[in-house]
């Protein structure tokens, strides 16, 4: 539908957005160790850090060669394999767009743990949705989806630069393709689009990021900020500094107190 280029948001309470970095520089390295680990340690990988429902909820056993990890943390472990170049390549192309200005909302701590609980809530919601399946769950679609979801409600009004069709630059608020990107998540989910992706995965992170951000999110950070990313400025009143045509003027006889006359605020 769209792929994220650049957004005009500057950073506002932290100087650079490690964390969102460090993510981006896990992923590619996981992803790197499985791919040169040649295809039995790939589909090892899978099978052990991958987020299996019908394990995870004991409807199905992992055969003991591929257990390396409590299954319990395959909520958070799944979320840092990719399938492919592509998948990898899509998921930190969104992250590296959005994430730097949700984690300048929230903090460097508490976004590492926004993103985190959003990855929970996609596998939890997949599980939920396919409790027998013993499909492997992998990529950092939901985490991604928590962030697409908190900047939509952070920051709608900015621009960002996006690619239409892989053809065609826009720069439009923000608001346009991700209301779009997850209108097409819902669709897919509700209408059960093709297998190879979990939409339940993605509308679990959308969840999870639009409530974490209206709690997690750092004092005075605005919601629905405007279209330069700042609160939008509240109506002040009018202050006059001079009598006006109706006002009497004074008189030599009143009485002064203080050092002078009140001026008059409507």
């Amino acid at each position: 539908m769209f792929i994220p280029l650049y957004d005009t948001n500057r950073l506002r309470h932290i100087r650079l957005q490690y964390v969102t970095i460090g993510l981006i520089a896990v992923n590619a390295l996981v992803f790197l160790i499985t791919t040169i680990g040649g295809e039995n340690f790939n589909n090892a990988a899978v099978l052990g850090l991958g987020f299996i429902p019908s394990v995870v909820h004991n409807t199905a056993e992992l055969s003991p060669e591929f257990i390396v990890i409590p299954e319990s943390l395959s909520y958070l472990t799944y979320a840092f394999l990719h399938a492919d170049i592509f998948h990898l390549g899509g998921n930190m192309l969104f992250l590296w767009v959005f994430g730097d200005n949700v984690e300048d909302a929230l903090g460097h701590l508490r976004y590492l743990i926004f993103y985190l609980l959003c990855a929970v809530a996609g596998a939890a919601f997949q599980g939920l949705v396919a409790w027998d399946s013993q499909v492997p769950l992998i990529g950092a679609s939901g985490a991604i989806a928590g962030v697409v979801a908190a900047y939509l409600v952070l920051y709608p009004r900015v621009k960002v630069w996006v690619l239409v069709f892989a053809r065609i630059p826009l720069r439009i608020p923000a608001f346009i393709p991700l209301i779009l990107w997850i209108g097409f998540q819902v669709v897919m989910f509700a209408g059960g689009g093709e297998n190879q992706i979990s939409w339940a995965c993605h509308i679990g992170g959308i969840m999870a990021g639009g409530v974490l951000v209206l709690i997690m999110r750092s004092r005075g950070v605005p919601l629905l900020a405007g279209d330069d990313g700042e609160p939008e400025p509240a109506d002040q009143p009018t202050v006059s500094t001079g009598p006006t045509p109706t006002d009497p003027a004074p008189t030599q006889s009143e009485t002064r107190w203080g050092r002078g006359g009140a001026s008059s605020q409507n």
